[in-house]
């Protein structure tokens, strides 16, 4: 049985029902975080502070076997809400959105997405972010950030370690949409699942991590973290200067989100 609480002892204990926009949800050695914002689960500010709060509950817990990000409903996220990119909110969506993963790889536990419908723009991003990723074949991936004139910072750091550089150019570039077999393919998705099938083919998954030991679980994802390439704080660091610094600075990338939210074709002045 899955309870709704937290750790009292950490000084959080709040209830999922607490939360406005997410589902905080756990046991002794399994948490879930349920994007709860329907029909799309788009994540706002405050929303992306919540997922932040129920992470870091979670993260010195040596007994969590698997930390689970879904979305409710029919979507698993289909990115950040762009009027939070506007003007003077943008400087702080963006320091909420990319401290959710900085708050992510502080998560002793494996992080695991499940992932039964669209996971686009920050939702693939937050997806894709997991150690692993498991579908259901009606999903779809993809970053289509570029068409609304601006770019998808965390892909553009951890799609190269899990694509290549040339696969990346091309997803960003083009804002293309991937199916679920299809980033199998790639190695963005660990497993896809018939969609009728879905909830019982993660639960047999799951089982074959969480009947292992915690401490060995937990040894293994940090292992695994020291050994594996490019150091992600100075990267997303470096990616996020470029956001801030000079993309949000540019005519085209206001233009590609004011023509979103008016529901009309941008008027690039590539400036």
């Amino acid at each position: 049985m899955v309870l709704a609480v937290t750790h009292p002892e950490k000084g959080g204990n709040r209830l999922s029902n607490d939360y406005k926009y997410i589902k905080f949800e756990r046991d002794e050695h399994v948490a879930k975080i349920i994007l709860n914002r329907p029909p799309l689960n788009v994540m706002n500010i405050l929303m992306m502070r919540e997922i932040n709060e129920a992470i870091e509950e979670l993260q010195n817990d040596k007994k969590l076997k698997a930390v689970i990000f879904q979305g409710e409903g029919k979507a698993f996220s289909a990115g950040v809400d762009v009027t939070d990119h506007i003007g003077e909110k943008a400087e702080e969506m963006i320091h909420v959105f990319h401290k959710i993963f900085f708050n992510m790889t502080k998560i002793k536990a494996p992080t695991i997405a499940l992932v039964n419908g669209a996971a686009l723009g920050g939702g693939c991003e937050l997806a894709t972010f997991c150690d692993l990723v498991l579908a259901s074949d009606e999903s779809k991936f993809g970053q289509p950030e570029i068409k609304v004139g601006v770019l998808a910072p965390i892909a553009a750091v951890i799609f190269p370690w899990y694509t290549n550089f040339r696969k990346t150019m091309e997803l960003l570039l083009t804002g293309d949409t991937l199916s679920a077999n299809e980033a199998k393919e790639l190695g963005l998705v660990n497993a896809v699942f018939p969609a009728e099938k879905f909830e019982e083919e993660v639960n047999n998954f799951l089982e074959k991590i969480t009947s292992n030991s915690s401490v060995v679980i937990q040894l293994t994802k940090e292992a695994i973290d020291e050994a594996y390439g490019e150091n992600y704080h100075m990267a997303v660091a470096k990616v996020e200067h470029v956001y801030m610094n000079k993309l949000m600075n540019t005519h085209d990338a206001n233009e590609g989100l004011k023509a979103f939210l008016e529901k009309r074709k941008p008027e690039w002045r590539n400036q």
